[in-house]
């Protein structure tokens, strides 16, 4: 979803409140808000910090629905994507200097991340479908310049030639 840097070593529970700001801002153009967060156990204790977000982690396990134990499952798929992402992209060592290289350093390894998972995506499907999905937005493009009111006269550009 997002990536984002916490200066100095703050314990995992102590960020929670932070990210999930950061994703309710990433999807707020789409109408949507995280209600319910899949976390390790790191996270105990914080549910009354993120109320209105329903937390999972393993320590629940006795009151989670089949559900939600496939989505506990499910986190624990994704914690390899972290290592890579952290083995691939140089997020180790950040060779930059202060709170915002590290921020800088940040952004930059998740770049990186996002531009790979393009790549494999454009290998997988052709860069027929990459022009195919070009050729889409230029049509939604030309049909909502059609739809846009035509500028008047005394707005037309003037040329003066010689």
């Amino acid at each position: 979803m997002g990536a984002r840097s916490f200066p100095g070593n703050p314990f995992d529970s102590h960020t929670l409140a932070a990210q999930l700001e950061q994703t309710t801002t990433l999807l707020q153009d789409i109408g949507v808000a995280p209600k319910v967060v899949v976390v390790d156990l790191g996270y105990r204790g914080v549910d009354a910090a993120v109320a209105p977000v329903q937390l999972i982690h393993r320590g629940k396990i006795k009151r989670l629905t089949k559900l939600q134990r496939r989505w506990l499952r499910r986190r624990q798929a994704v914690e390899p994507a972290i290592g890579h992402a952290k083995h691939d992209h140089g997020l180790q060592r950040c060779w930059l200097k202060g709170a915002n290289g590290d921020a800088l350093h940040t952004v930059l390894c998740a770049a990186g991340y996002n531009l790979r998972w393009l790549l494999r995506a454009i290998a997988r499907l052709g860069i027929a479908a990459v022009f195919l999905y070009l050729q889409v937005l230029a049509a939604l493009f030309a049909g909502w310049r059609a739809t846009d009111p035509k500028p008047s006269a005394a707005m037309a550009p003037t040329w003066s030639g010689s």
